[in-house]
């Protein structure tokens, strides 16, 4: 049996539709849970930082949640409306809910790194594999950004940590330049260690805009942003240089940012080898 056409985009637009609606549940329940728990583990010390993150994960929830109940309801109340544009509306909803599930799985990251370390087991890796594997998956988006990509690890860089994370360490930090330092740049990767010492040193760098030396201390607090919605224009969490700066910290090591004198961003930091 064939399916008439406009029966066919009705069907997809019905399943959209229930998907989306779904995903809102499926976040807010998760959000519920997850600051449930924030606040069972919360004491009188902490009590105001704890409210400023609640009151941080409201205001990046409430964008995207605002958009797609928008979206959704003008679908419903325009039934006529052509199907190109309501595939427009259905794209902008979807988009919306990817960056809902974004946010949840990077809270939920951070909750882990901090309060169930334990869950993360260390292995022999090799760095060079992982940083490989990373720029891999950004090999399109650099190409199309004109992006060049300077990866000076050795391969055989052994170390023995948890895969999982060092590969968020590099994910989140490309991510960012992607994100910040506009086209035409150059990201360069470099690695290397002492004998004598038990970590391994690590230095990442974008050629591009850089940050304003006043925001440098604060840039890996969750959900801060240099400049007015930074985070919420170009997408993402405004969890990922948070996630790379507890992932360092599980690792026993430290990281620091700059910007360069020859410009572009900096981040300098280092891994226990054990």
């Amino acid at each position: 049996m064939v399916i008439p056409s406009i029966l066919w985009t009705d069907m997809v637009f019905l399943w959209l539709f229930i998907i989306a609606v779904v995903t809102i549940i499926l976040v807010v329940t998760l959000l519920m849970r997850y600051l449930k728990e924030e606040n069972i583990r919360s004491s009188k010390k902490n009590t105001l930082l704890k409210k400023q993150m609640t009151s941080n994960i409201a205001h990046e929830l409430r964008t995207p949640v605002t958009s797609i109940r928008g979206y959704l309801e003008t679908l419903l109340a325009c039934p006529d409306m052509p199907q190109e544009k309501k595939k427009v509306f259905l794209e902008r909803a979807y988009n919306q809910t990817l960056r809902l599930s974004e946010l949840i799985s990077d809270m939920a990251l951070i909750s882990k790194i901090e309060e169930k370390s334990s869950n993360f087991k260390k292995a022999e890796i090799d760095f060079y594999d992982v940083a490989k594997e990373v720029f891999d998956e950004f090999s399109e988006r650099t190409a199309s950004g004109g992006i060049t990509v300077e990866n000076t690890v050795m391969p055989g860089s052994m170390m023995t940590a948890n895969r999982t994370l060092i590969y968020s360490i590099l994910r989140n930090l490309v991510e960012n330049s992607l994100k910040y330092a506009g086209p035409q740049v150059t990201i360069h990767l470099e690695s290397f260690y002492i004998p004598s010492d038990k970590c391994y040193y690590m230095t990442y760098y974008d050629t591009g805009a850089g940050v304003p030396e006043e925001h440098l201390e604060r840039i890996f607090e969750r959900f801060y942003r240099v400049s007015e919605g930074r985070t919420r224009d170009d997408g993402g969490s405004g969890l990922g240089l948070s996630i790379v700066r507890n992932a360092v910290a599980f690792h026993g090591g430290k990281i620091r940012v700059s910007n360069r004198e020859e410009g572009g961003l900096q981040f300098q930091f280092t891994i226990m080898r054990g």
